[in-house]
């Protein structure tokens, strides 16, 4: 190898080096959404490829109330939600929206999802930037205009706080529980219709 040529390849390295992150993979994201008990939107989005962590928890609220005793009043100003840790060289954000408004809950609700009543089981979305906040409006946008739902859609967009981790027995509770009456009536059948309407998406 020749001293120039050498010397040019070095310069590359440099250059690749200097430029840092525009070479790295996109860092992993993350999404908070709440529509109605967390259970059944945590396994939902446990089945999507790209999410590598769901995390059941409250979010809307403060600290001092985000336990699920308090929390189950409903007047905490929390919302039941899950953190959804995405890697979005796989999964985009707006790929997620999709799979919220239409497999994990029903957005024309308000303040309730199925059995459920009160403030705590609303649909809402906890955005964590600008981006987020513009992606889910432009899409609630799209979905009015396309009349997708007979009934209005009640998904308030906000920004989020903070989000606190549930108790430890509310974790993964689709799967400790598979079982379960309230598991199989509300939750199973979410998880069987993202099997069903995208299968390229389910793991």
């Amino acid at each position: 190898m020749n001293r120039t040529f050498k010397h040019y390849l070095l310069g590359c390295v440099c250059l690749m080096a200097s430029q840092g992150p525009a070479w790295a993979a996109p860092a992993e994201q993350t999404a908070v959404f709440a529509g109605g008990c967390f259970w059944g939107v945590d396994a939902v989005f446990k089945h999507v490829k790209g999410v590598s962590k769901v995390v059941s928890g409250y979010a809307g609220g403060s600290a001092a109330t985000a336990t699920y005793e308090q929390v189950s009043r409903g007047d905490t100003g929390h919302a039941e939600a899950v953190q959804v840790s995405f890697d979005p060289a796989k999964i985009g954000y707006r790929k997620l929206l999709e799979v919220f408004f239409s497999v994990a809950h029903d957005p024309t609700q308000l303040n309730r999802q199925g059995p459920d009543y009160g403030t705590q089981y609303r649909s809402a979305i906890f955005y964590a930037g600008k981006d987020q906040q513009q992606l889910a409006q432009g899409y609630i946008g799209q979905l009015t205009a396309a009349r997708t739902y007979a009934a209005p859609i009640v998904t308030q967009v906000v920004p989020l706080k903070q989000f606190y981790p549930a108790e430890d027995y509310h974790q993964n509770y689709f799967a400790q529980h598979p079982y379960q009456p309230y598991i199989v009536i509300n939750d199973r059948p979410k998880v069987e219709q993202l099997r069903k309407r995208y299968p390229g998406l389910y793991q």
